[in-house]
């Protein structure tokens, strides 16, 4: 399984390319909408980048609101669909 700060890594890449700007600190606690201001229209393209990121593949129809909270909820939710042995993410 890919590492914890691995996935953080991956997911904060993917924020910074889909919000194109400069981001404050991010950090497990950061909550994509609130502080981020991820929108719903984003939503669909930060998940591609994640998924070819860590080689998971996720039906939109899995995701739920709140695995997109925060940058925690997000990681637990990709962490848990990565298949076991899957040691790297691209």
């Amino acid at each position: 399984m890919t590492s914890r700060s691995a996935v953080v890594a991956a997911i904060e890449s993917a924020l910074r390319d889909v919000l194109a700007g400069d981001l404050p600190e991010l950090g497990e606690d950061t909550r994509l909408f609130d502080d981020l201001g991820l929108e719903s229209a984003s939503v669909l393209e930060l998940l591609m980048i994640v998924e070819e990121a860590t080689g998971i593949t996720v039906d939109a129809e899995e995701l739920d609101i709140d695995d997109l909270r925060s940058v925690r909820s997000f990681a637990d939710f990709v962490e848990s669909r990565q298949p076991a042995g899957t040691d790297t993410v691209r």
